[in-house]
């Protein structure tokens, strides 16, 4: 590895979005790998750096490369709600049906954590709400499931009914939305998945 791509590792890891650009003009190679297998744009993503980021998408980085557990620019921006970056992202060639080590797209960590915003941004753009990952969860599943039922967590499932989530998508089990909502005693996204289905 050349000086200057260790360098420009090392500012994006920092944030340091100067030295990034140094460091590219010196030769750097923007897509070598550093620790666990990073790209310097996931390495200034992970830590949300976002005029690191920024210096890097601007100059070619692909948003699609994958570090060694699957992440990359795009995915990780998604699943942390890291926005100026997502939007980013999407702007210069983000895969929408690229999935993460869960085989799930960047909508479903999104919904899990209840990052409305986010969720907005990622169906806004043509993400599929639908899209079921390994543990036979979509986005709605896993809003329920691993959401704790307050206002965000209906906001998120609203968003995701209004953004074209088919709420007869049973789990894994067989279980419907409606009926892993009920179990939970989240009585407003009952009646948000009731009213939908009238």
């Amino acid at each position: 590895m050349s000086d200057a791509t260790r360098d420009l590792l090392d500012a994006a890891s920092s944030g340091d979005a100067d030295a990034v650009r140094a460091a590219l003009d010196a030769g750097a190679d923007i897509e070598a790998r550093g620790r666990d297998g990073m790209t310097a744009l996931v390495a200034a993503t992970k830590a949300n750096h976002i005029d690191a980021a920024r210096a890097l998408i601007e100059s070619g980085a692909d948003v699609n490369a994958t570090d060694d557990i699957q992440d990359s620019a795009y995915l990780y921006a998604g699943a942390r709600g890291h926005d100026e970056i997502l939007q980013l992202a999407l702007a210069n060639g983000a895969d929408l049906a690229s999935t993460n080590r869960f085989g799930g797209t960047a909508l479903i960590p999104a919904s899990e954590r209840g990052l409305l915003s986010t969720v907005d941004i990622l169906l806004a753009a043509g993400v599929d709400p639908n899209h079921v990952n390994n543990l036979n969860w979509t986005a709605l599943h896993e809003a329920i499931v691993l959401g704790d039922g307050s206002d965000v967590y209906v906001d998120v499932v609203r968003a995701l009914i209004d953004g074209g989530a088919d709420i007869t998508i049973r789990d894994g089990d067989g279980v419907l939305p409606v009926d892993l909502a009920r179990s939970r005693g989240y009585d407003a996204i009952v009646a948000l998945l009731d009213a939908d289905r009238r």
